[in-house]
């Protein structure tokens, strides 16, 4: 494959992962403020779907993507940027992995209290803090992740930079 259908997998995984990521907090936190537990259950199911159809797909990539255009180009995968590049990208799963679970639940919280025709129970609301709070260090990670690959700083953890 060469360089530039790499690359361009590569950006595109990112676009996916950043645009995926801004859009799903965003209609969430939209929902949410609507206090209006039928668009909550509607937008939680758009959003639960959308993580595992575009987030999943480019979380997958990404790593394939990344190590292959570094073989093309010839980085080390010890090169600083990279390696910080790689802890971050495993932060950012530490954090997603239980937001996706996080999702899911409030989905169905929200579908179980909108057939009921009750209001959300306090678990729902616990459970969207604790999403929004993992939201926040999972998309500051991405972004630092993107200076990382546009920056290339000299960064040294093994005595090669």
């Amino acid at each position: 494959m060469t360089y530039l259908v790499l690359k361009f997998i590569h950006v595109l995984g990112a676009v996916v992962l950043i645009g995926t990521g801004a859009g799903i907090a965003f209609f969430m936190l939209m929902a949410h403020r609507t206090g209006n537990v039928t668009k909550i259950a509607g937008i939680a199911r758009i959003v639960v779907t959308a993580d595992f159809l575009f987030t999943a797909t480019a979380v997958v990539v990404q790593p394939i993507s990344g190590v292959w255009l570094a073989r093309e180009v010839g980085y080390p995968l010890t090169e600083g940027w990279i390696v910080l590049s790689i802890i971050l990208y495993l932060v950012i799963g530490a954090f997603w992995l239980p937001v996706v679970l996080f999702q899911m639940r409030m989905r169905d919280l929200a579908e179980a209290a909108d057939a009921a025709g009750a209001p959300l129970p306090p678990a729902y609301h616990r459970l969207f803090w604790t999403w929004f709070a993992f939201g926040l260090p999972a998309f500051g990670a991405i972004l630092a992740i993107l200076w990382l690959m546009i920056a290339r700083p000299s960064l040294s953890f093994f005595g090669s930079g």
